[in-house]
């Protein structure tokens, strides 16, 4: 039977939790180091009904992409996640920023599911090293590619702005990356593909030539499970892992 640190190590060997940056809460963020695992489940979010899962499950800690811990707590009640957690002896790592940077972490895996090549690992954002730059091999349009990324995504809704250019390379950002669109330009992108893009982006970028897809949050990052599985799986054999099937988009739309 392994122990949490076991399952920290491992996860630090795929994703250094020393990459993420100033204002992340990643790592072990429930729980003690020395505790035992033999059952994970793995999900993006930890919510209020994921962490019911977890118990229900019988998981012993629960790894997740965003912190369960994030902004500061000034209470705490029985509806929070994190305390769910703790009172069910479930223990918690969470891998943010660091997975997001990492080689062969989050945005590696959205190129990959949108079919795009991130020829030698070229970076979005040099400061931060995050996101990826993709080349197409044959051009195309901003409505073509939005739509085979809604496609590849699952998204239930997709928005865009269109510059009316045709896009032979483009920014891949993983999350909220509407913040890298000029770092895309400055590095010959035609297109930036995202999520949490906001009213004033959509406006700024195409003023300034750059045409964006928002893909949302969630469809963009609710794609690591199977990498994080096969790896734990390489590494500690014996342990059992499930996948929530609480997490899910919880926006709803008409």
């Amino acid at each position: 039977m392994a122990l949490v640190n076991d399952v920290y190590n491992a996860l630090d060997e795929l994703a250094p939790f020393s990459f993420q940056t100033s204002w992340d809460n990643s790592g072990i963020l429930v729980g003690n180091k020395l505790n035992t695992v033999k059952k994970i489940m793995l999900t993006l979010d930890i919510t209020y009904e994921t962490a019911l899962e977890a118990d229900k499950i019988n998981a012993d800690l629960v790894v997740s992409h965003h912190p369960v811990i994030f902004s500061p707590l000034k209470k705490l009640d029985d509806h929070n996640p994190a305390v769910i957690l703790s009172k069910h002896g479930i223990n918690a790592i969470c891998m943010h920023t660091n997975f997001d940077i990492a080689s062969g972490g989050m945005n590696d895996i959205l190129c990959r599911k949108l079919g795009l090549i991130s020829e030698r690992g070229e970076v979005l954002c040099d400061s931060e090293n995050i996101g990826r730059i993709c080349n197409l091999k044959i051009p195309s349009d901003v409505p073509s590619i939005a739509k085979s990324v809604k496609e590849a995504l699952g998204c239930r809704v997709l928005k865009y702005t269109d510059t009316g250019k045709n896009v032979s390379r483009i920014g891949v950002c993983s999350g909220a990356g509407a913040e890298y669109f000029f770092d895309a330009l400055q590095k010959g992108c035609q297109l930036l593909i995202t999520g949490d893009i906001k009213h004033h982006d959509f406006i700024d970028a195409k003023i300034a030539g750059i045409s964006l897809i928002d893909a949302g949050h969630f469809y963009t990052e609710n794609i690591f499970y199977d990498l994080v599985k096969s790896f734990l799986l390489s590494k500690i054999p014996d342990l059992e892992i499930e996948i929530s099937q609480k997490n899910a988009d919880i926006v709803n739309i008409i």
